[in-house]
């Protein structure tokens, strides 16, 4: 970025003064001195020759931006971006945000986590988007939809081929044993002290924790539960999971988990705790 003015002729005059063959030449401290009215001419040329490179570079970002195809980091971006309710500016995939405050910025942003995919069988980035209430994810309106795909659209490189996939969380269903310890938790689970379940608080750590479009292990799941108060062996005999069909718009069936699975609609939700049983 081009330095001002002022910047450059402070830097000159200091380096001029610090030399001494060149400091008793100096006969006038006066602005309108000979020497000064030099460095001020030098100045302004270096200045110049500055904004040149400037608008050079910017020149030269602006091309390489329209000849390379955006990665898909790009897209997530490109998504976290969207505000809600505002244009692009014309011929751009950015907005103008200047007359903005923090607080409407914050509230135009209506998508707080986005993955982006290929798809496997086909030429296509597959857009998985959420937004929050509370600490609850959950999908956006259709009415917020219908904005988010014409700008996605209008952002997206031509040629590329994009599925957004704005559903509900995909749902868990655990069959687990907790091999209890008496003195903690009774045999529903509760701690006889506390009064909390240390499992299902665990369980709900764990999907916290875990990364939006993040995979879920089996076995980190276990181990999550493993560290509970008053948990001694963790044993899950099944998990299973479905999610949001896209041809009837509902909960497909459930299908068991072999290890660890990817969320189709990039987060996942506990049905229930029922499956879970406490033994000694």
């Amino acid at each position: 970025m081009a330095r001002s003015i002022g910047n450059i002729q402070d830097e000159i005059i200091t380096a001029v003064q610090d030399r001494q063959e060149l400091r008793e030449h100096l006969t006038s401290d006066s602005k309108l001195s000979i020497w000064r009215l030099w460095v001020y001419i030098v100045a302004f040329a270096i200045w110049t020759l500055e904004k040149l490179f400037d608008l050079h570079r910017e020149e030269v970002d602006r091309e390489l931006e329209l000849l390379k195809p955006h990665t898909a980091r790009w897209y997530r971006e490109k998504a976290l971006a969207f505000q809600y309710g505002y244009q692009l500016i014309p011929d751009s995939d950015r907005y103008d945000n200047s007359e903005l405050t923090d607080e409407e910025l914050e509230a135009s942003r209506i998508i707080k986590y986005a993955a982006v995919v290929e798809a496997i069988s086909e030429s296509r980035l597959i857009v998985k988007i959420a937004t929050r209430q509370g600490d609850v994810l959950q999908p956006i309106t259709p009415t917020q939809k219908e904005a988010f795909d014409t700008y996605v659209n209008a952002v997206k490189d031509a040629g590329v081929n994009i599925t957004v996939i704005n559903y509900l969380p995909d749902q868990l269903r655990l069959s687990i044993r907790i091999f209890r310890d008496p003195l903690l938790l009774d045999a529903n689970g509760t701690h006889r002290v506390t009064g909390r379940r240390p499992v299902e608080d665990a369980l709900q750590e764990y999907m916290k924790e875990l990364p939006f479009n993040g995979e879920l292990v089996i076995q980190e799941l276990a181990n999550k539960l493993e560290n509970a108060e008053g948990v001694k062996i963790v044993q899950a005999d099944r998990v299973e999971t479905r999610w949001i069909d896209v041809d009837s718009g509902t909960y497909g069936a459930w299908e068991p988990i072999d290890v660890r699975a990817f969320p189709q609609s990039g987060y996942f939700e506990i049905e229930n705790f029922n499956g879970i049983s406490y033994v000694v």
